[in-house]
């Protein structure tokens, strides 16, 4: 069977993240939407997603398919109902479509089709503040997907661990002299990382391929830090996509952070009101600030995005892809893709000097900022024009 991943009603509300990645490649727990449902299902899926990103993400449609909802995790019930579905049958949960089957070329005619309710509670991601509100229930099911019937590496002599149990650890992995606490949540230390010395980490936890914690870093979980990245200082329930970079002192919380991102030294971010009232976080979708239902809301900010030293973001902050945030103060709580300034203003980020620092970035970590990642940039920076205002 085919496997065919799409997008959803959800993909405005997860912007900025989903300006430059379908919904499937979103990751909450340890991995991707899309590698979690590639595991359960032993079967490469391919993407329906914006004309733009279908290059890079291109649809494979064979005679016979089943399209999934990305935004919906997989889970055992979920996707023994999904390999089982034929000809006209579908998925739902409640009024929502989760999967339904598909010959090639074929018109789905909605209402003839025979529908099943999903089985079990499913983890849907709908918002972008999900992401990190729903990444410890993630981490737990990740954690037991990954390490079914596996044996850890060995927890290093020198290494303090609260309930060892609950932490794997993958081979090339080093964390000398540094402590581990599995007790609120499983702790997973992926391929080839380091966790330098003085760090502290609390479960749940995830730290994917190639990635570090800098010396002292204090994680409280549930926290992913994404393949590649580098971080340090103080972070809280946040979520890093991958090659990124918060490397020095500072405070994140209640955030997420998408690819080749950089926070200066002493970033930090606020995730409590003063006032203790309900964060609001800018709605794409509605063009307005949306209520959250959260007390705790930190930093959403979008690939590419860059801040200088001691920046200062307030409770509930929203970040496009390719902005440069500098200077002193607050900056406003909404900072449009390819925006560049600070509390003071901002002008346009040009797309010529954006993309000369994602070409060196990028290069650093031996990868090619290609035509393609150009194009999707160049559309993003189309589509954001309307929320920049010089």
């Amino acid at each position: 069977m085919n496997y065919i991943l799409f997008d959803g009603e959800n993909r405005e509300a997860l912007l900025p993240f989903t300006y430059t990645r379908p919904v499937a490649d979103i990751r909450i727990g340890i991995l991707t939407i899309r590698e979690k449902w590639e595991l359960f299902l032993g079967a490469t899926t391919t993407t329906v997603t914006e004309d733009y990103l279908s290059d890079k993400y291109p649809m494979v449609e064979m005679e016979q398919n089943i399209m999934i909802n990305a935004s919906y995790t997989p889970n055992e019930a979920l996707v023994h109902q999904i390999k089982n579905l034929k000809e006209n049958q579908a998925v739902y949960d409640g009024d929502t479509m989760v999967a339904f089957f598909s010959l090639e070329d074929q018109e789905i005619d909605i209402d003839s089709l025979e529908v099943f309710q999903s089985k079990g509670e499913l983890l849907k991601i709908e918002t972008t503040w999900d992401i990190f509100s729903k990444n410890g229930a993630a981490i737990q099911a990740d954690y037991k997907l990954l390490t079914a019937d596996r044996t850890s590496e060995p927890i290093p002599e020198k290494t303090v661990a609260f309930n060892p149990e609950a932490i794997f650890i993958e081979e090339g992995a080093k964390l000398p002299l540094c402590v581990l606490n599995a007790t609120d949540g499983p702790i997973y230390i992926g391929k080839n990382t380091e966790i330098m010395e003085g760090s502290m980490v609390r479960g749940p936890f995830a730290l994917c391929e190639g990635s570090t914690l800098k010396m002292g870093t204090k994680i409280y979980g549930p926290t992913t830090v994404g393949p590649y990245s580098k971080v340090g200082g103080e972070i809280n329930n946040s979520v890093f996509f991958g090659y990124s970079n918060k490397g020095h002192d500072g405070f994140l919380g209640n955030s997420v952070i998408g690819e080749w991102c950089n926070l200066g030294a002493d970033t930090n971010n606020s995730n409590l009101k003063n006032n203790y009232a309900e964060v609001r976080l800018w709605s794409y979708e509605t063009e307005n600030f949306a209520k959250t239902g959260l007390q705790f809301c930190g930093l959403m900010m979008g690939d590419h995005s860059k801040c200088g030293i001691n920046t200062m973001f307030n409770t509930g902050t929203v970040v496009g892809v390719s902005a440069n945030i500098f200077g002193s103060g607050f900056p406003r709580n909404f900072i449009p893709s390819f925006s560049w300034g600070g509390a003071k203003g901002f002008a346009t980020y040009l797309t010529s000097k954006a993309f000369e620092v994602a070409t060196e970035v990028m290069k650093r970590r031996g990868l090619e900022f290609s035509a393609q990642e150009s194009a999707i940039l160049e559309h993003v920076f189309e589509l954001s024009a309307t929320y920049r205002t010089d």
